[in-house]
């Protein structure tokens, strides 16, 4: 009976650290031994201090590998470590850098709660209506995709610290495109290396007889780090994902990733576009073709810039839009990570461009956007990387996504572009409403815009009749300034050409914590610039110099999506 006792106190313990020096003076410690009763573990992370690699077994196999910014003194914040699939099973957490972290070691516990569930979502640099992480770092959005009635969104993820590193696929869903939930990680880090940026399909035909009769498969493709190998993953219920055992695509070059994969209808077969770097850095498109998503050949490649010019360089987006207005016209857009593109014809295994090298974007910071395929009501809705200054402060988390943004192919004086519109969906987000009636602003004399208490904000603004050389719209200290004469719009050194139409300028603006996203030419042009707005500064005010102009405005506050 004694014996029993023991044995349950030992197995108990929910942890065990023992310090010791080695014969060269080093301090090091045993793994902790963990009897694995909750859903998380809860490790102490510093923002700043050196990274320690940390390795998690059961037995002599190696669960879990990353590097953590684990610490020895009071935390900023606790990283969560998911083990529940190994509840009741005996593990170890092992500290493989040598240093001491004995102290750290002994902060660590399990919960089944968030213990910081009342602060999330309030931190003082948390946007209130852009997708950001619930802890750790996020960049690129993955995988967009539509299935089993929500809308999918996968990303770049460090779980265990706010800077890049420890690449996983986080995941998170939505209903609306607007409401977000996190749901855990999708992919993690495995043998062929950490999870480096992808795409996601809805198998609806079930070509990869990864699903069956009453279960549609999820499929992702994702680059692995270091090895360079496109891998698949896949899922029958939108939440758990299991990885093929082997590549269905062999490196072609060091750095080749970021595969982006559609459904091509004519052909009958999958699309898959995979960015690779040639001789003399030419950055490349290749494309490859599949009748089942695991067996792919190459039939063509498209060059890009070379070196720093970033054409066609990382994250490709491929789709098809037919022109507005004009059903019968058809387009395929060609994109790289920094949103320039190309317009062109597809047969199906052949991209041919007809315009190139065209700027997608104005602003500052916005990368790696990617489309949703499988969108229900046949829209292309797009979220991109957004690089906020979320950072420091000892910060839980960091990085933010663009708002949802629906893209249409527009026919305009300079040819065909690509132009993007907010998401209806966002008007859910509405509250007051505020209306400023045409006003005439003169030369030396401010247009308060009252009453308005909220720091987020939906802008509409139209100016006409312009005999001003200078327009200033000051929002909450941020100042937006057109210069007249050579029609450029320029906010915190950002600056962008913007031609009048008319004689007239028409702005929408979304206004949240960690930036502005300006939207003008019917949606041709768009200015996402990333600055840290002050939310006690509620002036929004307009001003001229020399002339006049006449402006009329609407204004929405707006309410949090995490609320």
């Amino acid at each position: 009976m004694k014996k029993f006792f023991i044995y349950i106190f030992i197995a108990t313990l929910p942890m065990l650290v023992m310090a010791q020096d080695d014969q060269n003076g080093q301090s090091q410690q045993s793994p902790l031994n963990i009897q694995a009763s909750k859903k998380w573990l809860l490790l102490p992370v510093k923002n700043g201090v050196k990274r320690e690699k940390v390795v998690l077994y059961h037995g002599n196999e190696q669960l879990r590998s990353f590097d953590i910014e684990l610490t020895n003194e009071a935390p900023d914040w606790y990283a969560y470590l998911d083990i529940s699939e190994w509840k009741g099973k005996s593990l170890k957490l092992d500290v493989k850098t040598g240093a001491n972290m004995s102290k750290a070691l002994s902060m660590i516990q399990q919960s089944d709660k968030e213990k910081d569930a009342k602060t999330l979502y309030h931190e003082k640099k948390r946007a209130q209506f852009h997708f950001s992480p619930k802890r750790g770092w996020n960049n690129d959005p993955n995988g967009l995709v539509y299935y089993k009635g929500e809308y999918h969104l996968f990303f770049q993820h460090n779980p265990y610290g706010v800077e890049w590193g420890n690449m996983h696929w986080g995941h998170a869903v939505s209903k609306d495109l607007v409401h977000w939930k996190e749901v855990g990680e999708a992919l993690y880090p495995d043998s062929f290396g950490t999870m480096f940026s992808g795409s996601a399909v809805v198998d609806k035909n079930n070509t990869s007889t990864l699903g069956n009769d009453s279960r549609v498969p999820m499929v992702l493709f994702y680059t692995a780090e270091g090895s360079w190998i496109q891998g698949l993953a896949y899922s029958t219920d939108g939440r758990e994902f299991k990885k093929l055992k082997n590549p269905v695509v062999s490196k072609f070059t060091d750095g080749n990733r970021d595969p982006k994969v559609i459904w091509h209808e004519p052909s009958k077969k999958w699309v898959m576009v995979v960015y690779v770097e040639l001789e003399g850095k030419q950055h490349t498109m290749h494309f490859l073709t599949s009748p089942n998503l695991k067996d792919w050949e190459t039939s063509s490649i498209v060059k890009g810039g070379i070196d720093n010019d970033r054409y066609l360089f990382e994250c490709p987006e491929f789709y098809q839009l037919e022109v507005e207005g004009n059903p019968d016209i058809k387009k395929w857009i060609l994109t790289g990570a920094n949103s320039e593109y190309a317009i062109g014809t597809f047969d199906g295994e052949e991209f041919t461009p007809e315009q190139e090298k065209l700027n997608g974007q104005h602003g500052r910071d916005f990368y790696a956007a990617q489309t949703f395929n499988n969108e229900p009501k046949g829209r292309r809705i797009e979220i991109g990387w957004w690089r906020t200054h979320t950072g420091g402060d000892g910060n839980n988390f960091n990085q933010s996504m663009s708002i949802p943004m629906e893209i249409k192919l527009l026919e305009t004086s300079d040819g065909l572009r690509i132009a993007r519109q907010p998401v209806e969906e966002l008007k859910e987000l509405r509250k007051k409403h505020h209306t400023f009636e045409d006003s005439e602003i003169n030369d030396g004399k401010a247009f308060q815009f009252k009453n308005i208490k909220s720091d987020l904000l939906e802008i509409h603004t139209k100016f006409t009749s312009i005999t001003s050389n200078q327009i200033e719209l000051s929002i909450k200290g941020v100042k937006a300034i057109y210069n007249v004469k050579t029609e450029t719009l320029s906010i915190d050194g950002v600056d962008a050409h913007l031609p009048l139409t008319s004689n007239q300028l028409d702005l929408t603006i979304y206004v949240d914590r960690t930036g502005l996203e300006i939207f003008a030419q019917n949606g041709v042009f768009f200015m996402p610039v990333n600055i840290n707005i002050d939310g006690n500064n509620k002036d929004i005010n307009l001003t001229v110099k020399g002339g006049s102009i006449h402006a009329t405005s609407e204004v929405y506050e707006l309410k949090s999506i995490w609320k």
